[in-house]
């Protein structure tokens, strides 16, 4: 069962990721076709293509640090200082996302805006916790490894 889920994991991931380059990639000719039925879109095309392609970066980013977990968790050794440190930039760039995703505010209120800074902000203030823990862990695992 593990290694069906480890599997289907990194299989999402990979995914995710390859898929994320694509899309940001595109979106200069997503947003121009999507304007042809959302106004909006048309109206704000240069704002919203600056404002989706840096979150678009950062949610890249983000994949690009799991991804480089998920490695340390296939090698059994997941409590290491690189996924603390990728743990901290997680949160950081979920932090920008959140504030990327409020300069929309500026251009168009929904409540999905709202929905996705609440998320971001909670992730990010997640993988800051996170990572203190992982942290602490890692200190144990070091003063435990002298010792024996």
């Amino acid at each position: 069962m593990g290694n069906k889920l480890t599997r289907f994991t990194k299989g999402m991931l990979d995914f995710m990721f390859y898929a994320g380059i694509a899309v940001t990639l595109t979106l200069p000719v997503s947003v121009r076709i999507y304007g042809h039925i959302n106004s909006y879109f048309e109206q704000y095309y240069i704002h919203l293509i600056i404002l989706f392609g840096v979150s678009g970066i950062l949610a890249e980013l983000i994949l690009f640090e799991l991804r480089r977990m998920f490695r340390t968790v296939l090698e059994n050794d997941c409590f290491v200082q690189a996924n603390v440190k990728s743990l901290n930039r997680m949160g950081t760039y979920s932090f920008l996302i959140a504030l990327v995703t409020a300069g929309r505010l500026f251009l168009y209120l929904t409540p999905a805006v709202m929905i996705i800074i609440l998320v971001f902000v909670i992730a990010g203030l997640f993988s800051k916790v996170l990572s203190q823990v992982f942290d602490r862990a890692v200190a144990y695992k070091n003063e435990n490894d002298l010792t024996i």
